[in-house]
């Protein structure tokens, strides 16, 4: 069977990290800062976990 090409827009977008999960980055901070809050541009900058209802879509992106 062939293998599974990786999505080459997920692999520039997730990371995995050492016990298996996905990291993403928060929408909405790339431009058009001005009208947004320093708290929200704040709690933009950190990256978090792909929630467990997109895991299966991620991952298969990923070839994993």
């Amino acid at each position: 069977m062939p293998k599974i090409k990786t999505n080459s827009g997920a692999k520039k977008r997730f990371k995995v990290t050492g016990t298996g999960k996905i990291k993403r980055k928060h929408a909405f901070h790339s431009h058009i800062l001005t009208k947004k809050t320093t708290k929200q541009k704040r709690n933009l900058v950190h990256a978090t976990l792909v929630s467990p209802a997109d895991m299966d879509r991620v991952s298969l992106m990923l070839g994993l």
